[in-house]
């Protein structure tokens, strides 16, 4: 153990003297390990960033929850925008069909989008602000939260369709800025006055900008169908979907089928019709994105790849010099009784602190620009532990080929022949 010990001091004690006899050498062969493990571990963690934040949104969707809508979220928008776009929407008798015959799920939520309107409050407005209507069940769908003391509609409040509603944390900051409470205000909407019950949790920086409503009025559907026009010749006003989530311990293909049968029943489709709606889950997107961000990391891979071929024929080019320059030193050693792995411990240890050292100044200029990057943009851009472990591990690697040939050719050293050179 105290042989190990002391290959490993004397192997880092060379290696720094590597580095300090010829400082530019040095650094030209390390800058190979440096850009290398910079392009591997730089692009894999803002990857890892990014796919944290995406997977954060959808999350939000559920993984437990269906979503019933026209269009498929795995097909090509482009392809099919038509057919989709001939599918009716969903009704609000389909949603009641659903929700009473549905026997393998918990919650069954309805939603239609009614436009884009103008909300005002004393002299203050939100132009633009967008209107969807709800059922009792979407606060658990969208997992809603509120801030302070908001609350969802209660139970009287939908079934009167009272005039009451929610607002995006958007709009309530522009309509009563900061310091004004939005509870219990009354707005107004087309002369129509709604009480303010909560205001919805801002969404954050989420990338993907899913079940977003800091720009959004939620208000009930049976206000929606009382006093505000939910038939119109636009064909995006007017738009429905519904969610479904699955009882706990249902499996969703289970829940998948039992909806297929209630729709298909519901629109009075043939056997040999295809369906006229689609059903989507997480796992759609989650697939869609998995592939992204496999080519993505790949690319960083094959980039850094190339980079570390370089810095490790560097390194070994400087091992080799090492070598040569201590032939004479190699040979005395053997000839006083150093054994061959010895020395070839020796030098192979002296190749791996080369490139972890080139690898942490990659790692460290990888903290630097990521840093400074989430202060300019408000996005969170991190360097893992484990992708920290990655570089380190990667640079051993390249050591150990880099430092393999040298330290053989080192280890196989006929002593007196050494000694004379």
């Amino acid at each position: 153990m105290r042989q190990i010990i002391r290959i490993l001091f004397e192997g880092a004690a060379q290696a720094w003297q590597q580095l300090m006899a010829n400082k530019l050498r040095s650094f030209l062969s390390l800058l190979g390990i440096t850009i290398g493990i910079f392009c591997i571990i730089g692009v894999k963690s803002a990857v890892n960033s990014l796919e944290d934040n995406i997977r954060g949104s959808l999350a939000k969707l559920g993984n437990d929850v269906i979503y019933l809508d026209k269009f498929s979220w795995g097909e090509d928008p482009g392809a099919n925008f038509w057919k989709w776009m001939r599918r009716p929407n969903f009704t609000y008798p389909e949603y009641e069909s659903l929700k009473e015959r549905l026997h393998t799920a918990s919650e069954v939520g309805f939603w239609q989008f009614l436009g884009a309107k103008t909300l005002k409050w004393r002299s203050s407005s939100v132009e633009n602000a967008v209107f969807i209507s709800v059922t009792e069940d979407c606060s658990e769908i969208f997992r809603l939260e509120f801030e302070d003391e908001g609350r969802y509609f209660s139970p009287t409040e939908y079934t009167n369709g009272s005039d009451v509603c929610i607002l995006g944390y958007n709009i309530a900051e522009s309509l009563f800025g900061e310091n004004i409470d939005p509870l219990d205000k009354q707005v107004t909407i087309g002369g129509r006055k709604l009480k303010v019950i909560s205001v919805i949790k801002k969404s954050g920086n989420d990338l993907l900008k899913v079940m977003n409503f800091d720009n959004a009025v939620l208000i009930s559907h049976t206000l929606a169908r009382r006093g505000f026009n939910i038939r119109s010749k636009n064909p995006w006003v007017g738009n429905t979907s519904l969610g479904v989530r699955a009882k706990e311990g249902v499996d969703l293909e289970s829940v998948k089928d039992e909806i297929t049968g209630v729709l298909r029943g519901e629109r009075r489709l043939k056997p040999r019709e295809e369906n006229n709606f689609a059903l989507n889950t997480l796992t759609i997107l989650s697939g869609l994105f998995d592939s992204l961000f496999g080519v993505i990391n790949m690319a960083g891979f094959i980039i850094g790849i190339f980079a570390l071929v370089v810095g490790m024929f560097s390194v070994a080019n400087i091992m080799f010099v090492s070598v040569k320059e201590r032939t004479n030193l190699i040979g005395i050693k053997m000839a006083l009784g150093a054994k061959r792995w010895f020395i070839l411990l020796e030098i192979l240890f002296e190749a791996i602190v080369l490139c972890v050292v080139g690898g942490a100044l990659g790692l460290f200029f990888i903290w630097v620009i990521t840093s400074i990057i989430t202060q300019l943009i408000d996005f969170d851009i991190h360097l893992s532990l484990s992708n920290v472990m990655i570089g380190v591990v990667t640079s051993i690697v390249v050591g150990v080929l880099s430092g393999l040939i040298p330290a053989s050719q080192a280890s196989r050293m006929d002593p007196v022949e050494a000694i004379r050179k």
